[in-house]
């Protein structure tokens, strides 16, 4: 089922999306803004997607049952790794 609905767009949207259809690469406006809000709506899940992978990736370092280094145990340990490829 569809509804009406009324906007307000800018004038430059306006005329992007008159051009689009005027060009024949949408039937109306209302293909148009369909075509948009489906775009809207997949980058808006892939977003929460990655916010996801990037809290479960922060959670598995906080739960690394690893010790802590200092920052003078990670130099030393860059080193004497990059000493052994010299």
């Amino acid at each position: 089922m569809n509804e009406k609905l009324s906007i307000s767009l800018p004038s430059e949207m306006v005329a992007a999306i008159k051009a689009r259809v005027d060009a024949g690469s949408y039937a109306s406006t209302s293909e148009v803004l369909r075509a948009a809000v489906r775009v809207w709506l997949r980058e808006e899940e892939e977003y929460k997607e990655r916010i996801s992978a990037i809290r479960q990736k922060v959670a598995a370092s906080l739960d690394d049952p690893r010790p802590n280094l200092s920052g003078h145990d990670v130099k030393q340990r860059l080193d004497a790794f990059f000493d052994k490829r010299r």
